[in-house]
């Protein structure tokens, strides 16, 4: 699988998850972020170098109050609990997304996770939290407008430079678990020749066989990107 260098995926169903176990939606979202150091092992063992998850979407914040609260600080303890353990593993965390509107001691985990992690090279996690496909687009418009670019200048390179993902490759795989085939406004830009693969599974139990099934599905797939005699396996 040395071709598949990037794998994003869309982490649904911990609601479901919890509802057919008669756990609570919170404790869901609990065991969502305690399946994610299990996959991060999988893709490092797959010789994977990005993972992109999407952890929490700028429309996730019309859901219940209650709720919005309770996955903040579910995410914001996953942090400071889990960073030690990545670190140690040569994991290196970043950010996507927004982190303006996030409680501060959401966006001091966020960035210290950053910090203490940003000279690791074993394989890049990226947590899209407060993310939007269309909202990325939008900011980087904006910053090529402020940076005064005459509109000739403007290219898919100087817009890619813009966004959250400026530098990385592209997602090869795109992941959704729980049976949805929405891609949800995740990397919309970065995912124009994505191959999906959507998973029946829960992401709470999500683990190596499903992503080997992925796996084995994607390496099928024939990637032409938009050209008949251009084909990558």
């Amino acid at each position: 699988m040395s071709s598949l260098k990037h794998v994003a995926i869309i982490m649904d169903g911990n609601g479901r998850w919890a509802q057919n176990k008669g756990l609570s939606r919170a404790e869901g979202h609990i065991a969502g972020t305690q399946n994610i150091r299990r996959v991060v092992r999988q893709l490092i063992m797959e010789n994977v170098e990005y993972v992109s998850l999407y952890a929490f979407s700028t429309e996730n914040w019309d859901r219940p109050v209650d709720e919005v609260d309770s996955l903040l600080q579910i995410l914001s303890d996953s942090i400071v609990n889990e960073t030690a353990e990545m670190h140690k593993e040569g994991v290196r965390i970043r950010h996507l997304g927004r982190i303006d509107r996030l409680p501060v001691r959401l966006q001091k985990a966020i960035k210290d996770s950053v910090n203490l992690t940003s000279s690791n090279s074993v394989i890049n996690l990226n947590v899209a939290f407060d993310y939007g496909g269309r909202d990325e687009i939008v900011n980087a418009v904006r910053s090529l407008v402020e940076s005064k670019i005459k509109p000739e200048e403007i290219t898919e390179e100087t817009l890619s430079s813009e966004l959250y993902t400026a530098g990385m490759p592209d997602p090869d795989l795109i992941i959704r678990t729980a049976g949805e085939m929405r891609i949800s406004n995740f990397m919309i830009w970065q995912a124009s020749y994505s191959e999906y693969y959507s998973s029946p599974v829960c992401w709470p139990d999500f683990d190596e066989i499903e992503l080997k099934n992925a796996f084995t599905e994607y390496s099928r797939r024939k990637r032409k990107f938009g050209a008949l005699n251009k084909t990558v396996t």
